[in-house]
């Protein structure tokens, strides 16, 4: 099988739901999904969590499944995303938030971490645009750039990476 079709070559693509132009809402969110499953990806290689934590790299591919769980269902597939994994957020962000210093300003952002997370408060606003209803996916992407920070400065805390104050 080929891995190009050829069908989009006109700006437009499929869904579930049929064809669409590229620059449709539904589009814009789906790559947005798309674009945040490859950075946390690209976090998920990067062999500095692999070697510090095994449980960063299993996390990481756990969010990649359910983001691919979220882009199917908003693509029309019918699966959600169960609650469960809005609470499994929540006691990592919780655990790893023990770990680290109090936060009382804003920091640099450092980090790939850093990078999908931005990213996801990106897809967040482009799945909200699209007036979804869907409960648990808005949770889940809210609750996934909470991680993504928290995630990122308790790696860089492990490695000792010094966090920078923004003294605005």
């Amino acid at each position: 099988m080929k891995i190009y079709t050829k069908t989009g070559d006109r700006g437009r693509t499929g869904t579930f739901y049929g064809r669409m132009g590229k620059g449709d809402q539904l589009a814009e969110a789906l790559g947005a999904i798309d674009e945040l499953n490859s950075w946390v990806g690209t976090c998920r290689e990067n062999s500095r969590f692999k070697i510090q934590d095994s449980v960063i790299e299993k996390e990481l591919k756990r969010i990649q499944t359910n983001l691919l769980t979220i882009g199917s269902g908003l693509a029309g597939s019918g699966l959600k995303l169960r609650y469960q994994e809005i609470k499994n957020l929540e006691n990592k962000i919780d655990k790893w938030t023990r770990d680290l210093p109090k936060l009382a300003n804003f920091v640099y952002p450092v980090g790939e971490l850093q990078v999908a997370r931005s990213v996801c408060r990106r897809a967040e606003r482009r799945v909200v645009a699209l007036g979804i209803k869907e409960k648990n996916t808005l949770k889940y992407l809210n609750r996934l750039s909470d991680a993504l920070f928290v995630m990122g400065r308790w790696i860089n805390h492990k490695l000792k990476i010094p966090e920078e104050v923004w003294r605005g």
